[in-house]
């Protein structure tokens, strides 16, 4: 029987056996995941789940009786310890060796550690598992002193759940805005905004010497300036790496993730990668990318497992990713952000940003444009345009610019500029 082997137990790996079956590979499907948790995706637990509006449950991919029902064998609290490419054998914690015929590996990312005195106290916490968010949850308790190092997603999105829960804010982070390197200045500017006006005090320019404690629990934590803020939880959210360990051990060519061509094939024909581990070639782009977010995992999932079958199937979606901070999705209902970002900027590969709508009201869109061309969108709750915007962003890769006078006019439907872009 061929069997076709899955490393790694997130929404990428559940999303490559679910489309393995629906696809009709009748073959062996073993999906092995290192946590004790069965598949769930992670935005709840920076998202609905954190603030308290959505039931843990609703972060699981599938049911719990769904993997048998449809011959999945899930082995959980296993850890993929050793590749053999050449037998085509992977062991599992170094004892249980598993044969395949081709192999996935979908091994997501780790959270980068914070490395000071005291990183390791009670108190001090990463956002990465179900487990984390659990814990966070019951720490995020009204006057509670937060302190966030770290002003990315991970860190705002934890800030507005904890300020949602009524604890008191302070983020820490050694740039001069928040997701200034994602964003930009001008929208950057935005985010910080937003959060001061919810009471979060910034940290800018600053880092983390030490981390203080009191009978083993955090008391407070020392800035590189010597200012110490009081805190019963510390938030690190500091970045993530991919999680290579397996594929470097097994000689896969690796260079900020698994190294795949745009069919998520990596330097062995019989293994392929996707989600956050994967450095894949897009075709729309013309370089490679690793993107960290949620619908690459849940598309690229679904993609790596056509592949495995042999479709002629090419990975080309456009980048995409939403945040709710103060908000949910549905909009601004307590002053807050819900949006959805679509494309890909590098920091400072773009001449300016073209916002359409009212800023001040927190209800417009902003385009990244270089030489007139859309690079990237984000609608910031203004909804059902992706599809456009992602058309727009098409045709600016493809070299085609827009007329920008027309582009921050809401009055001008997007579909037209998609027709008009020369």
């Amino acid at each position: 029987m061929t069997t076709f082997v899955i490393i790694g137990g997130g929404l990428a790996g559940a999303k490559a056996a679910e489309t393995l079956r629906a696809e009709g590979f009748d073959g062996r499907v073993v999906l092995v995941g290192e946590e004790t948790e069965r598949p769930y995706e992670r935005p709840p637990l920076s998202k609905g789940y954190l603030i308290g509006s959505d039931p843990r449950e609703k972060a699981f991919v599938h049911e719990e009786s769904w993997y048998a029902a449809h011959d999945i064998e899930l082995r959980l609290a296993d850890r993929a310890t050793m590749l053999d490419r050449a037998a085509r054998l992977v062991t599992l914690d170094g004892v249980t060796e598993l044969a395949y015929d081709k192999l996935l590996l979908a091994t997501g990312s780790r959270v980068r550690q914070l490395d000071v005195p005291g990183a390791h106290v009670e108190g001090v916490r990463y956002l990465r598992t179900l487990q984390e968010a659990d814990a966070l949850r019951a720490a995020f308790t009204e006057d509670a002193e937060v302190v966030i190092v770290g002003a990315g997603w991970i860190g705002l999105e934890g800030a507005a759940a904890a300020r949602t829960h009524g604890g008191q804010v302070s983020i820490v982070e050694a740039d001069t805005l928040p997701l200034r390197r994602v964003l930009g200045d001008e929208v950057a500017t935005i985010y910080r905004d937003l959060h001061a006006a919810h009471g979060v005090k910034f940290h800018f320019g600053s880092g983390v010497r030490e981390i203080k404690a009191d009978n083993g629990h955090v008391s407070g934590v020392v800035l590189s300036d010597g200012t110490e803020l009081p805190a019963d939880t510390v938030l690190v959210g500091i970045g993530i790496r991919p999680a290579t360990e397996l594929a470097e051990a097994a000689g896969l060519d690796v260079d900020n993730g698994v190294v795949t061509d745009e069919r998520l094939r990596t330097s062995d024909p019989a293994v392929y990668a996707c989600g956050d581990v994967a450095n894949s070639y897009h075709p729309m782009i013309g370089t490679r990318l690793r993107v960290e977010h949620w619908a690459n995992a849940l598309n690229g999932g679904k993609a790596a497992a056509k592949c495995m079958l042999d479709q002629d199937f090419v990975y080309d979606r456009v980048p995409y990713f939403y945040s709710d901070q103060y908000a949910d999705y549905l909009g601004k209902s307590s002053g807050g952000i819900g949006m959805e970002y679509s494309g890909y900027v590098e920091p400072g590969g773009y001449d300016q940003v073209v916002f359409r709508g009212s800023v001040p009201d927190l209800e417009f869109i902003a385009f990244w444009v270089k030489d007139g061309r859309v690079l990237a969108g984000m609608n910031a709750n203004v909804w059902d345009v992706v599809d456009p915007i992602q058309a727009l962003v098409r045709a600016g890769y493809a070299g085609k610019s827009v007329d920008l006078a027309a582009l921050a006019d809401p009055k001008v439907p997007l579909v037209d500029l998609i027709s008009g872009s020369s």
